[in-house]
């Protein structure tokens, strides 16, 4: 089903000088970001497996720009959305454009744009202060390390929640599709229980330990920053995880634009 926040009614438009587009495999999100104001709208949205160039008009009726930051990590889909921005002026995010910070990986082109605009995001906070990790819990978990020069080092990918959920449900003849929130108890009484148990806590094991790993070969402690889908839930309570920031992403879409476009 798509996703979208109701277009604006009658002749009123919203009207901005960039599209900010960050197209995963799982969703793709739009956002209208201004260099006035500093600031970006609450963002549009759609299955990607929706995406075609007539269900991008229709997303986005009501919103004009001028310019277009494109992420994607779905080469497949790319000339759809080029083919809907035709006539502006367009950005795609790589290790080739200008991003605030250093990509210092072996293969520059190999890292993800979402990666990158998360990299760009945490870039201020980095610098001449301590490493940052940014925790992107979407169709696969990433965790992205930004060191203090600041330059992107690396990071670690591990399966999605979604996908391990999905993954029991479709490999095993008997456990179900179950919904994920927090379990009342570690020790599940029904197999969903039992399933939302090793879920939950099995997932955050996860994240604690790599975060571990990593901090334990920088040498030093890092800031822990989350963003999307299951970051909420995940982060809970968890020490490790020091803030969640759900608009990551589309804030470093916004500052590769201020560094890419002229005024």
């Amino acid at each position: 089903m798509t996703e979208t926040a109701h277009p604006q009614s009658g002749s009123e438009k919203a009207c901005d000088e960039f599209l900010l587009i960050n197209h995963n495999n799982t969703r793709t999100k739009f956002a209208l970001a201004s260099r006035r104001t500093g600031d970006f709208s609450p963002p549009r949205c759609l299955q990607s497996t929706e995406l075609t160039a007539s269900s991008l008009g229709k997303l986005l009726e009501g919103w004009s720009w001028e310019k277009v930051v494109l992420a994607s990590v779905v080469p497949k889909n790319v000339p759809d959305i080029l083919e809907s921005q035709s006539g502006k002026s367009i950005v795609e995010v790589s290790s080739e454009i200008e991003l605030g910070i250093t990509v210092d990986f072996p293969d520059t082109s190999a890292v993800g744009a979402d990666r990158l605009a998360n990299a760009c995001a945490v870039a201020d906070r980095a610098k001449n202060q301590q490493p940052v990790i940014v925790v992107d819990f979407g169709t696969a978990v990433t965790f992205d390390i930004v060191d203090t020069r600041p330059a992107y080092i690396g990071g670690v990918i591990a399966p999605g929640l979604d996908s391990m959920r999905e993954y029991l449900h479709l490999r095993t003849a008997l456990l179900p599709l179950i919904e994920l929130k927090p379990p009342d108890s570690a020790i599940g009484r029904t197999t969903e229980q039992a399933m939302l148990s090793g879920a939950f806590h099995g997932y955050r094991g996860l994240v604690r330990e790599i975060i571990s790993q990593i901090e334990k070969q920088l040498g030093k402690s890092a800031k822990v920053i989350a963003t999307g889908g299951y970051a909420d839930l995940i982060s809970r309570d968890l020490p490790e995880i020091h803030s969640v920031d759900p608009t990551l992403t589309m804030a470093g879409l916004q500052k590769i634009a201020l560094l890419n476009f002229s005024k």
